[in-house]
């Protein structure tokens, strides 16, 4: 595969084995947007890496003299539902958590597990300057460390059900 249009030939070719139970309409959205050098877009992203980056992140750093930012990266996990799709909060698939400004200014962040909500795990994701990434790796060592709040997948038929067997092989 070499570009998106690829992909999407190649999932229609075999949409029953790839697309079994979910489409690509997000891939198909993207390919009539047109090129990432339309003007439309380059300026979009160049406004978005600014206001993420330095109008955003490194500005809230430096006004209080922070390593990092701290947020929900979530909300707790949704379960996977095949028939009618994953369950988004926001209603758009296509809306993130805590970490979006950092991906998109293109500074690093880490998530780890902060605990549980009604048997779904939810975490928290710290994100900060260019090159942050030693601090950041250490300010997460150091909440995992301490919290514990990791624990391994429970593998539930649903939301406080009883553990799916593994297959057997």
């Amino acid at each position: 595969m070499h570009t998106l249009a690829d992909l999407i030939a190649f999932n229609r070719a075999h949409a029953s084995e790839e697309m079994f139970w979910f489409g690509q309409e997000l891939f198909e959205q993207v390919v009539k947007k047109g090129p990432l050098s339309d003007k439309v877009y380059v300026d979009a992203l160049a406004k978005a890496k600014r206001w993420s980056g330095p109008e955003g992140i490194d500005a809230a750093l430096r006004a209080e003299h922070l390593d990092a930012l701290l947020a929900p990266s979530w909300g707790p996990a949704f379960m996977t539902d095949p028939v009618l799709g994953d369950h988004i909060v926001s209603g758009n698939p296509t809306i993130g958590g805590a970490s979006q400004p950092a991906a998109v200014a293109g500074y690093p962040s880490i998530t780890v597990p902060a605990g549980w909500a009604h048997g779904l795990p939810v975490g928290i994701v710290w994100f900060g300057a260019k090159w942050s990434e030693p601090t950041l790796i250490a300010i997460a060592y150091g909440f995992e460390q301490h919290s514990h709040a990791w624990q391994p997948p429970k593998f539930l038929d649903t939301v406080g059900g009883k553990p799916v067997a593994p297959a057997s092989r």
